[in-house]
């Protein structure tokens, strides 16, 4: 394992090269098999069984470790008190720039950790689920801006996030569509007092909006960022948008059917006009300043794979 500063002189992280990195969970059997890793596995990401069994599966085995001492705290807190032990859920954030491949590593996540003894009951929210409806995004002028900070339902999320901490019985969050690129109405993705809760979005760790207010962030136990060049994210996104013709706006109830239909040159044209006035601004504006409010930040190569973790000192 190396222990060095970063290259911008940060002392915050842990440098761990892949190498490295992969020896630290020695034989531990990878519990996938190859169909369930594609089908995991999102349009144009690299994820295989050497990556699986490399990255995730050490990742996946930390991530246990936190969790099962976080409930170890929290009943000894209780003893402590003298209250019955109330331990609510683990919650987990996965962060990072459109197309950087963090979905799937959040549904990834989700498959190993339920694996474990310690967390069977494993659930995935995405922030896309609030995100205001296009009808109010239409009516505040943020169209546009969808994605930016501005464009969700903030206080939603932390009520939601304050609920699951709480250890509610129940608590439903909206259901958002990527085909009809809209919040459903009375669709919603319902979490009722797992061991774990994955939380994926783009602006998952951004500060509070004031000094006073709870962030988002303020509520998770752990929090990963998914690293990566700019330049190879711009070639991601215009790759994903290329093949996404064929798949999702082929299908005549996509919001993106006009696209589907369009030549390559076309295509590539709107996708980094996509890139370049919405993506690129909300990345540097708001995504990337969060990185280092990560606990775990995995970088990522031209070709998707990870290459280096840097892990948060304690």
């Amino acid at each position: 394992m190396a222990n060095e500063d970063t290259a911008t002189g940060s002392s915050l992280y842990r440098v761990i090269g892949r190498a490295d990195w992969a020896r630290l969970a020695p034989g531990l059997a990878n519990p996938l098999t190859e169909t369930e890793i594609v089908q995991l596995r999102g349009i144009g990401d690299r994820l295989d069984m050497a990556e699986v069994r490399e990255v995730y599966l050490p990742l996946s085995r930390l991530l246990s470790t936190y969790a099962e001492n976080t409930k170890r705290l929290g009943a000894e807190t209780a003893e402590f008190l003298g209250e019955p032990d109330s331990t609510t859920p683990f919650v987990v954030a996965v962060a990072g720039s459109v197309a950087v491949g963090k979905s799937t590593i959040a549904r990834l996540l989700r498959e190993l950790m339920s694996r474990w003894p310690g967390t069977p009951r494993v659930e995935l929210v995405t922030t896309d689920g609030f995100l205001y409806p296009n009808a109010e995004l239409e009516r505040r002028g943020l169209m546009d801006r969808k994605g930016f900070p501005e464009s969700y339902d903030r206080r939603a999320m932390v009520d939601f996030l304050t609920e699951v901490k709480s250890g509610a019985p129940e608590v439903r969050a909206p259901f958002y569509s990527h085909m009809r690129y809209d919040i459903i109405p009375d669709a919603y993705v319902t979490v009722r007092r797992p061991d774990v809760v994955i939380v994926e979005g783009l602006n998952v760790l951004a500060p509070p909006p004031a000094p006073h207010d709870v962030a988002v962030s303020d509520l998770f136990d752990f929090s990963i960022y998914v690293d990566a060049d700019v330049e190879h994210i711009e070639s991601w996104f215009v790759n994903r948008f290329l093949a996404l013709r064929q798949s999702a706006f082929s299908n005549p109830n996509s919001f993106f059917k006009v696209f589907a239909n369009i030549s390559d040159e076309e295509a590539v044209s709107q996708a980094l006009g996509f890139w370049r006035d919405i993506n690129l601004p909300n990345l540097r504006e708001n995504v990337e300043p969060t990185r280092h409010r990560a606990k775990l930040v995995l970088n990522k190569a031209a070709d998707h794979t990870v290459e280096s973790v840097q892990l948060r000192k304690l």
